[in-house]
């Protein structure tokens, strides 16, 4: 027995020394949703990762228009719109879109009809540099104030033709989730993490694609990854990087899809997680 926890242990210390990129969800992971902060400690964890030569990025729902309260915080790379847009830092310091792969126009097409016969309900739509929202309900200022999210401007859906879409965030609940997605958006898939509100993305997308993306860029393995996260749409990244952990904060099903549980972004979770895998 004693044999089999040692060889155990070399395993898992490989593992870890193994480890060349780390991917970090933002909104409950790296941000606070109370101080619309990073922790001094997730900061100062950053810094040290840099100086180690292991390569983080980031990967979130959000698009990099959309990206707030990270001033200064250097990384190497983007998987933003849950892996539809995913960009690298160049040696010039400039981002190179390295994938995209926006919404098929015939669902954009149908969600307009939709919303004309009179199904209407807040759609934010982004393209790579720029987002919209068509009206501004209850739903939507809940969330904006939540995130510390600017408003964005307003316009009709109708100005989504002829544009590249790659993704609507659509203010609806799971129930009305369902008739949308399998009636009017049916080339998309639905990742939530609120209850107010869904991404609807191109089917196939998410943080997994992205990191596939991000680690073929690289040239790093799959075997050297790892990944910090707390909602429904970081579960395809914490099933498929080698190391993940699930945020305290994190829901139930987010926690039994990580390899370890830390502590919530609220009490230094990524720093402690770290410490843990002897990380840094």
């Amino acid at each position: 027995m004693q044999i089999i926890v040692t060889f155990a242990k070399v395993r898992d210390k490989i593992q870890i020394e193994m480890i060349k990129a780390i991917f970090f969800d933002i909104d409950g992971t790296l941000l606070s949703f109370k101080t619309h902060t990073v922790s001094d400690s997730t900061v100062r964890a950053l810094d040290e990762l840099r100086r180690r030569d292991i390569r983080t990025f980031i990967a979130t729902g959000r698009p990099l228009a959309g990206i707030n309260h990270l001033d200064g915080l250097r990384f190497d790379g983007y998987i933003t719109l849950n892996g539809g847009y995913c960009l690298a830092g160049g040696e010039d310091g400039k981002r190179n879109v390295i994938y995209k792969n926006p919404i098929d126009p015939s669902d954009i097409e149908a969600l307009i009809r939709y919303q004309q016969e009179g199904n209407t309900f807040s759609v934010m739509y982004v393209m790579a540099d720029q987002l919209y929202i068509n009206h501004i309900d209850e739903k939507a200022s809940r969330i904006f104030e939540l995130l510390d999210f600017p408003v964005p401007q307003q316009r009709p859906l109708e100005a989504m033709l002829g544009e590249e879409v790659f993704q609507l965030v659509s203010f609806i609940d799971a129930q009305e989730e369902i008739p949308i997605m399998r009636d009017v958006l049916t080339h998309c898939d639905a990742a939530r993490w609120n209850p107010l509100f869904a991404d609807v993305i191109p089917r196939g997308n998410s943080k997994q694609r992205g990191i596939d993306q991000i680690i073929n860029h690289y040239g790093i393995r799959l075997e050297e990854t790892m990944s910090f996260g707390d909602g429904g749409n970081d579960i395809p990244m914490l099933q498929h990087t080698a190391l993940s952990v699930a945020m305290g904060n994190a829901a139930d099903e987010v926690k039994r899809s990580a390899k370890y549980v830390t502590d919530t972004v609220d009490n230094d979770g990524i720093a402690k997680a770290l410490q843990h895998f002897g990380i840094l």
